[in-house]
């Protein structure tokens, strides 16, 4: 299974933000949405990062309450980790893991197509070996 068969399956809207919105405008998206990260785009609207649920947390942690009028840009996770469409779940889950993130915008030609979550990928992963289960079963039935 690849990139794009999950994407085909949960769609390609990706929310995104400014690196100069405010950390309460990332937090009141995030809720908005219902989701744990957004893609954070450069004033030329090009992506460059990705701020997380996790990173507000650890901002008002670290800085208190007064971090929240501060910019995504401050808080934002510094690696910009991506995948392409074409890799494999399991590279993209290898890379998850060893760079410890959750969530991996998809970039295609240096065009934001997606955003793959470490729940997407573990959903594919069990959608796969139930699939494999199902056919074994049928190739012992048969």
């Amino acid at each position: 299974m690849r990139v794009k068969d999950i994407l085909s399956v949960k769609g390609s809207s990706v929310v995104t933000i400014e690196d100069t919105s405010t950390l309460v405008e990332a937090a009141q998206t995030l809720d908005t949405h219902a989701i744990g990260a957004l893609v954070v785009i450069d004033a030329m609207k090009r992506p460059v990062a990705v701020i997380t649920e996790r990173d507000i947390v650890r901002e008002l942690a670290v800085n208190g309450q007064a971090c929240l009028n501060r910019t995504v840009a401050n808080a934002m996770t510094p690696a910009f980790v991506t995948a392409t469409p074409d890799e494999s779940v399991e590279i993209v889950m290898r890379r998850m893991t060893d760079r410890r993130v959750r969530h991996l915008p998809v970039i295609d030609e240096n065009r934001l197509t997606g955003i793959v979550s470490i729940g997407d990928v573990v959903k594919s992963k069990i959608a796969d070996a139930e699939a494999q289960t199902a056919a074994m079963r049928e190739y012992i039935l048969s």
